[in-house]
C-alpha cells in the first residue's frame, strides 16, 4: 500500500443487490478530507432482471444522484457498472489512492473474530459456513470473487457480522441441546448486526465522555431486522439473534423468539413443509404477520386512527423489547446506557418512549421533548436525573467496515 492510498471501497453484496460506499480514511488530514469522508455512495438492485437499477451519488464532486435502469445480468456486471460510475467521477478502482476493498460478510462462525484479509483459505471457510447462512454468505462470496477479479492486486478484507459477538461466554452462546449434535452441526448462538453493535456501543461511550472499557450498554438495533446486545466494557456478553437472524426481537417480517414446537405442530397439523414454515417465520411473521404492515410509520398512523390490530402488533413489539431490556439489565448487573439505533430506533420516538415506559425503578426514563427532537447526531433523550442514560445513536456500519479494513491494511 502506498502512503497516498487512503481510500476504502465498502461492498455489501446481497443476493440481488450491491450496496457500496467509497470513503477516504485519510489519517493525516493535511488539508484533505476528514477521516471517514464519503466520496461516493450507491446501490445496484434487481440484479439479474430486465429492470435492474443503478443509483450513484458522487459526493466528492457535489454532483446529483445518477440513476441508470436496464438489465444487469450478474454481480460481475454490477461491479463493472459501479467501477464505470466511479471512474466517471475520477474515483476509479484503478486509482493508486485506493487502499483496499472491505466486504461485509454475514457469517464468520467462530474462526473469524476480527477483520481478515481474504485469501483462498479464508474464502474456503466462508464457503464452508454457507449451510448456516444460506441466504447471505453465497452473495457475499460472489461479491468477493468479482472484486478480486477486478483488482487482484488489491487487499480484500472481510468484516464479519458475527465477529463482535464471538466474545460471548459459552453459557450465553450454547443452546441446551445434546453437545455432540450441536458441535457436529455448528449449532450455537452466533448473533448478527455485529458491526452496528460495535459502532454504537463505542459511540455511546463517547457520548457519555467515557472509555468503552468503562461502560455497560444495552444496544437496541431496530430496523426491519432487529437485535439487542448486552455490551460490558466494550465486549459483547449476550445478543438476541442466534444460529440465524430469526431469533430474538419481533422484526418487520420475522417472528423472533418462538416455541420450537410450533414448527412441528405446523408440519403435523397444517401439513406445511419445511420450506413453508421457513417462509412463514422469516417473511410472513413479525409486524407484517401481525397487522399486514412492517413500516412503523404506517403502524403508528393506523394506531392514531384507532386500528386495534395495529395497536396489538405495536404492543407485542414493545413487550418483547422490554423483556430483553430487563433480561440484559440482569445479565450486565450495572447498565450505564440503553442506546437505540437503526431505522426504527433512530426515527420512531413512540417506540423509544413505550420501550422505556414503566422502567423508572430500573433507573430509566425518557424526556418527552428530547425524545421528540430530531437530529442526525448521537444524543441523550433521558432527563438529567435518570440513573441510566437513554440515547439515540445513529449507526454507521459502512464507516465501521471502512475503519476496520483500513486499520488492518495500514498496520
Amino acid at each position: 500500500m502506498t502512503a497516498t492510498a487512503t481510500r476504502v471501497l465498502v461492498l455489501n453484496s446481497g443476493s440481488s443487490s450491491v450496496k457500496y460506499q467509497l470513503l477516504d480514511m485519510n489519517p493525516d488530514s493535511g488539508g484533505g478530507p476528514a477521516a471517514g469522508t464519503r466520496l461516493a455512495v450507491g446501490l445496484v438492485e434487481r440484479i439479474g432482471e430486465e429492470t435492474s437499477l443503478l443509483a450513484h451519488t458522487p459526493l466528492a464532486t457535489g454532483g446529483d444522484k445518477r440513476e441508470t435502469e436496464g438489465p444487469i445480468a450478474d454481480h460481475e456486471a454490477a461491479l463493472k457498472a459501479v467501477a464505470a460510475e466511479l471512474s466517471a467521477d475520477g474515483l476509479g478502482l484503478d486509482s493508486p489512492q485506493l487502499a483496499a476493498i472491505g466486504h461485509r460478510v454475514v457469517h464468520g462462525g467462530l474462526k473469524f473474530t476480527a477483520p481478515t484479509v481474504i485469501g483462498d483459505a479464508v474464502l474456503a471457510e466462508i464457503e464452508r459456513l454457507v449451510p448456516v447462512a444460506p441466504l447471505h454468505n453465497p452473495a457475499n462470496i460472489t461479491g468477493i470473487r468479482t472484486a478480486q477479479a477486478l483488482r487482484p492486486d488489491l487487499p480484500q478484507v472481510a468484516v464479519f457480522d458475527t465477529a463482535f459477538h464471538t466474545t460471548m461466554p459459552e453459557y450465553a452462546a450454547r443452546y441446551a441441546i445434546d453437545v455432540a449434535t450441536a458441535d457436529a452441526h455448528r449449532i450455537r448462538r452466533y448473533g448478527f448486526h455485529g458491526t452496528s453493535h460495535a459502532y454504537v456501543s463505542r459511540k455511546t461511550a463517547e457520548l457519555l465522555g467515557k472509555d468503552p472499557s468503562e461502560v455497560n450498554v444495552i444496544v437496541l438495533h431496530l430496523g426491519n431486522g432487529a437485535s439487542a446486545s448486552a455490551v460490558a466494557g466494550g465486549r459483547c456478553v449476550d445478543t438476541s439473534m442466534g444460529l440465524t437472524p430469526l431469533e430474538g426481537l419481533v422484526m418487520g417480517t420475522r417472528s423472533g423468539d418462538i416455541d420450537p414446537a410450533v414448527t412441528f405442530h405446523l408440519k403435523r397439523v397444517a401439513g406445511m413443509s419445511e420450506d413453508d414454515v421457513d417462509v412463514l417465520l422469516n417473511k410472513k411473521s413479525g409486524l407484517v404477520g401481525l397487522c399486514g404492515d412492517n413500516d412503523m410509520r404506517e403502524i403508528r398512523r393506523r394506531i392514531d386512527e384507532g386500528d386495534e390490530r395495529a395497536e396489538l402488533a405495536f404492543d407485542i413489539y414493545i413487550h418483547r423489547l422490554k423483556k430483553y431490556i430487563g433480561a440484559y439489565t440482569a445479565v450486565l448487573g450495572r447498565v450505564d446506557a440503553v442506546a437505540f439505533t437503526a431505522g426504527v430506533g433512530e426515527n420512531a420516538a413512540p417506540v423509544r418512549a413505550a420501550a422505556l415506559a414503566g422502567l423508572e425503578e430500573m433507573g430509566l426514563a425518557v424526556d418527552a421533548d428530547l425524545n421528540a427532537a430530531r437530529s442526525g447526531e448521537p444524543r441523550l433523550i433521558s432527563p438529567e436525573y435518570a440513573r441510566v442514560a437513554a440515547a439515540v445513536v445513529p449507526t454507521d456500519e459502512e464507516l465501521e467496515i471502512a475503519q476496520q479494513t483500513y486499520a488492518l491494511v495500514s498496520a
